[in-house]
């Protein structure tokens, strides 16, 4: 029996991994019939019931950062998952990408101390099959592909860091994906990572933040595109 995950009901294969657990509640209630709660211990909400495709489907949040994250998932691979998709939200590092953008994250920079613990250096890449099938899922229209940076912190002081992030090319800051694909790479399953930009910086470094309603669409976009990204072989 996994320590933290106590499951209520079955897991799926396949799963969408939001950080937030009150979106993995409202996104269960939108991509899946008859979903069923699959976890609430630690306050970490997880649902399973059938996707679009008739087949079931876990959505299990993370918690946020990459040690919760790397618990959630290491545990979920104890109890049988074979691919894993992360649904969240990032902080805009190019001009051209704006509030609600779509990022399809093909790398992440290992610049987070759970990625590093776990032996990933610089880089970690994501599943290409499922880099792919996000590109060609229904609603990914104009969403862009490239690598992210990945930090244990929400609210960084350092301009430095985040200039060496864009110079190394990464289009987006957030806080889980090279944990949860340094784990896939050492549990041999398959992990993607689709987000939303929640966040863009303004020239003199201030935070510009999505609005909440803006911040619902964007999350049920991201819900809608994940799950037909894994309805794919």
């Amino acid at each position: 029996m996994p320590v933290h995950i106590h499951p209520t009901a079955p897991l799926a294969r396949r799963a969408l991994l939001p950080g937030d657990p009150g979106r993995a509640l409202a996104l269960a209630q939108l991509v899946m019939s008859e979903p069923k709660m699959f976890n609430h211990n630690r306050g970490l909400w997880g649902y399973t019931g059938t996707a679009a495709d008739g087949e079931p489907l876990t959505i299990q949040s993370t918690g946020m950062g990459g040690p919760s994250a790397a618990i959630v998932l290491e545990e979920l691979c104890d109890l049988g998952l074979e691919v894993a998709l992360r649904v969240g939200t990032c902080g805009a590092l190019h001009d051209d990408l704006a509030l609600g953008d779509l990022v399809i994250a093909d790398a992440a920079l290992a610049s987070d101390g759970a990625s590093r613990a776990l032996g990933a250096d610089g880089r970690v890449t994501a599943d290409a099959g499922l880099v792919a099938a996000l590109a060609a899922a229904d609603g990914a229209a104009g969403a862009r592909t490239g690598a992210v940076a990945s930090s244990d912190l929400f609210y960084d002081r350092d301009p430095e860091r985040t200039a060496g992030w864009r110079q190394a090319g990464a289009l987006a800051v957030e806080m889980e994906a090279a944990t949860l694909l340094r784990v896939g790479e050492l549990r041999a399953i398959r992990v993607g990572c689709l987000l939303a930009v929640s966040d863009v910086f303004e020239a003199d470094g201030a935070r510009r933040r999505i609005d909440a309603e803006a911040l619902v669409q964007a999350a049920e976009r991201l819900g809608r595109v994940g799950a037909a990204a894994l309805a794919g072989p």
